[in-house]
């Protein structure tokens, strides 16, 4: 291996045999899934030195792009605080720290709505709980998982990740005192829950895979080697969440794999007690559930593809009661329980949307929204007695708003909107609703975004976006610094390919398992549409993706090369056959249901092994790539993207590879937000330099 800056580093090949199914692979990189070995590290750093150095060119556009984030963004601001128990809370940023202060303060006499005050300056009477900023000092990364306070409002417990490694410490602070306890938990997972008098906490710890498994039972002013196992999820395809229902009243435990359901609830007031389930696992059956009065909301797929809701006794769980029929094609994704209604939040046509149920009615209506794209659910909602609740909206071309809607009056208020410094007017920008046809005649809808008036001749350049997997949906998002792409006449696009959940469950289930190369041929021909439509041409179209859509970039790079000026995939899953191979590695026996099992089924290693983005580089033109990494993610691990480059190297070393890993940081990269904005401002240079942009 060279470290001479002056040329791309050429890694070490060190032969590593694998056989399955009678099938013998050798893979020449293996090693450089060792951290540990001073050859791995040597290499990364390598290709960090030979990445800056060949984009260095870009400093000055890389320093300007920063810049304009800044420049339009409040630094020093205030959320909208949210009512729970007598208190406002909410998180201010000041100018110049990384990271958000987390505060409260007391409701004054007579006051119905939150204080607003418009510099973003603290509340009168404010009380900091936690400040991001002074527990951040003297770490490179820091991270929040847990944050909550208990009911009665005395404790808060948090958890904090210094590594990016998302193995969480957990401490209790006494909010009456400020003190905070000697109780500490090392290797925590995300979740908590609260006992109803604040005496006992529950919390989450993860298997060597990474996966949670253990409900834990804490007594608060206790050492942690006391603590209790609740529960403990022992089949590996499962993972365990843990929290509290809206009305106080239950801790849930919540068993779920990729397809299956089980759910334990325990009375909050009795923290000592047992789990009891709600309904045994079935396998196929997904099911969740929230307290209301004497009942239990359930909303499930028995039966019912795109979900239904129903209820059962809160005193003893049986029969479901149906509430809301399916109706294919309207995908119902939560529940959320209030004392007098019920709000569903859904899905129909490619667009979210929230249903209400007053209580004791038959009737029940959904919110309308007036922009033919937008993303819209329940923001935070911690109050059960309430005739309101807190809404997030957001387009395209519509900045993140806070609304309150009145569930009564069905009155709407605007509590904020994002602001947006400058001179952005959102009539500059307009969003559009296109479709694609797939090579099997199946539609894919794309939004779109762009300047007014950009031309539709083919000369735009563009940037593509697609995900693709877990039945996650790429809705439309505002995002302050894809502006700065925009104003330099730059199309923003988004592929909802299949795998995703835009369009109900059965566009997740025909983009998975043996049906997973619909995510990759949706997004060729998406790109092939936009060309074909005039809304930018292959040599000015750069696709983007990341985590699994860096899976998804990493097969359209090997599948058609010829569609794209340049391709980014950050945090790219570009190695999954290796990865599900394994089942010591972090997660691989819970995606085993999204992408099939190899070790067990010849038939899906050899259709995972024919789309595998590192398995399938061949000797060919490949565009341009960028590949972002992080040393310490626990997700998609650091290997998979630096085996990727090295064999691109090494078959097709015409071709222009740059691989960068964060040193320092997770599955989200950098964690303080301005370090995360020079991260973005990296990236969208690379993208300008490839679309042919002038700064």
């Amino acid at each position: 291996m060279t470290t001479e800056t002056t040329a791309a580093p050429v890694a070490k090949r060190v032969p590593t045999e694998r056989t399955h199914h009678g099938d013998t692979v050798i893979d020449e990189y293996a090693w450089l899934a060792d951290k540990d070995d001073p050859d791995t590290i040597g290499y990364l750093t390598a290709e960090n030195a030979y990445t800056e150095q060949t984009t260095a060119r870009l400093g000055l556009l890389r320093e300007t792009l920063f810049n304009e984030t800044k420049r339009r963004t409040k630094e020093t601001d205030l959320s909208v605080p949210t009512r729970k128990n007598g208190h406002w809370y909410y998180t201010r940023t000041v100018e110049g720290e990384q990271y958000g202060i987390h505060c409260r303060r007391s409701v004054q006499d007579g006051e119905t709505a939150p204080p607003m005050p418009e510099d973003g300056a603290p509340l009168d009477g404010e009380e900091i709980l936690l400040d991001g900023n002074a527990l951040a000092q003297g770490h490179d990364f820091f991270s929040l998982g847990t944050f909550d306070v208990s009911p009665d409002g005395r404790w808060l417990a948090y958890s904090t990740d210094f590594a990016g490694d998302e193995r969480f410490t957990l401490r209790v602070k006494d909010l009456s005192t400020g003190e905070v306890l000697a109780d500490e938990v090392p290797d925590t997972f995300y979740g908590s829950a609260w006992s109803a008098d604040g005496s006992t906490l529950f919390y989450l710890t993860v298997d060597e895979s990474w996966r949670p498994y253990r409900v834990w039972r804490h007594t608060v002013g206790t050492a942690a080697d006391a603590d209790e196992i609740v529960y403990q999820e022992d089949d590996e395809r499962f993972w365990v969440g843990v929290g509290l229902t809206r009305s106080e009243n239950f801790v849930v435990i919540d068993s779920h794999s990729k397809v299956t359901s089980e759910v334990r609830v325990i009375p909050a007031s009795n923290p000592s007690g047992a789990p009891a389930v709600i309904a045994p696992r079935r396998q196929g059956v997904e099911y969740s559930i929230e307290h209301h009065g004497h009942r239990f909301l359930i909303l499930h797929n028995d039966g019912a593809e795109d979900f239904a809701l129903a209820y059962t006794s809160a005193d003893a769980p049986g029969d479901w009661v149906p509430m809301i029929e399916h109706t294919p094609g309207t995908r119902l994704e939560a529940v959320d329980a209030f004392a007098n209604h019920l709000v569903v939040s859904l899905r129909t046509a490619g667009l979210t949307g929230i249903r209400v149920l007053p209580v004791g009615s038959t009737e029940s209506y959904d919110i309308d929204f007036p922009e033919p794209l937008y993303n819209v659910g329940l923001d935070s909602n911690p109050e059960y007695q309430t005739t309101s609740v807190r809404l997030h909206y957001a387009s395209l071309t519509t900045p993140d708003s806070v609304y309150d809607y009145d569930l009564v009056t069905r009155e709407m208020v605007l509590r904020k909107r994002k602001p947006v410094l400058g001179a952005f007017d959102p009539a500059g920008y307009e969003q559009h609703r296109d479709w694609a046809f797939a090579d099997d005649g199946t539609r894919v809808p794309i939004s779109l975004v762009c300047r007014a008036g950009t031309p539709r001749d083919g000369s735009a350049p563009c940037v593509l976006y697609g995900y693709g997997s877990y039945e996650a949906s790429m809705d439309p998002w505002f995002s302050i610094p894809r502006l700065s792409l925009l104003d330099r006449g730059v199309v923003f696009a988004v592929a909802h390919v299949r795998g995703g959940g835009e369009l109900g469950r059965r566009w997740y289930e025909t983009g998975k398992l043996l049906s997973k190369k619909n995510t990759f041929t949706d997004f060729v021909a998406t790109a092939r549409h936009l060309v074909k439509a005039g809304w930018t041409s292959a040599d000015r179209l750069v696709a983007r993706g990341g985590s699994a859509g860096g899976l998804l970039m990493g097969a359209v790079a090997n599948i058609a090369p010829d569609a794209f000026a340049g391709i980014v995939a950050q945090v790219p899953f570009v190695d999954p056959l290796n990865s599900i191979l394994d089942p010591s590695l972090p997660l691989t026996v819970t995606e085993w249901e999204e992408w099939g099992n190899p070790l067990a089924d010849p038939e899906v290693y050899a259709y995972m092994k024919s789309y595998s983005p590192y398995e399938n580089v061949s000797a060919q033109d490949y565009p341009p790539i960028l590949a972002v990494t992080s040393l310490n993610d626990t997700r998609v691990l650091y290997h998979e993207p630096a085996k990727w480059v090295a064999r691109l190297r090494a078959v097709a070393p015409q071709g222009s590879y740059l691989l960068k890993t964060e040193m320092g940081a997770g599955h989200g990269g950098p964690s303080g937000r301005y370090d995360s904005w020079k991260e973005e401002a990296f990236v969208a240079a690379w993208i300008l330099d490839r679309l042919g942009v002038a700064a």
